[in-house]
């Protein structure tokens, strides 16, 4: 399911829904209204709602606590998503309750293979600022 035309970014609308669909999806999962054992007492954090251009499927990126139990979670609100659907109706005025799927958010993983990165000693010692008496004079060419 895509939720964005390549090279078109969000419009306003898009992002507002999603944003509120995100907090909603948060306030379900924090009151633990879901009766899936795989999820029932398990933290779940939303990251990210991003929904189509038609408003008729949206993806909610999470990310457990921790890291753990990410396949039994997926599976149990992939699960609950017709549930989840008619809580979001309830809740938000549009024509018509999106589809909603869900992904693990991979962007917390992205970033700490770069910062990993960043902490090598070669690459490391490229980031140190430079001292200006260890730069050769600059001259115009004559």
């Amino acid at each position: 399911m895509t939720t964005r035309r390549p090279g078109k970014p969000a419009s306003q609308r898009q992002l507002r829904i999603g944003e509120e669909l995100r907090h909603i999806l948060a306030e379900i999962l924090f009151r633990g209204e879901l009766r899936d054992p795989d999820i029932q007492g398990r933290t779940v954090t939303v990251t990210e709602v991003r929904i189509s251009p038609d408003l008729k499927n949206a993806t909610a990126y999470i990310v457990p606590l921790g890291g753990e139990h990410a396949p039994e979670i997926l599976g149990a609100l992939r699960r609950s998503s017709a549930f989840l659907r008619g809580r979001i109706s309830q809740s938000v005025n549009l024509r018509y309750a999106p589809q909603i799927g869900f992904e693990l958010d991979r962007t917390f993983d992205q970033a700490q293979k770069i910062d990993m990165i960043l902490q090598r000693p070669d690459v490391r010692k490229d980031l140190l600022p430079r001292n200006p008496d260890d730069e050769p004079p600059i001259t115009d060419g004559a």
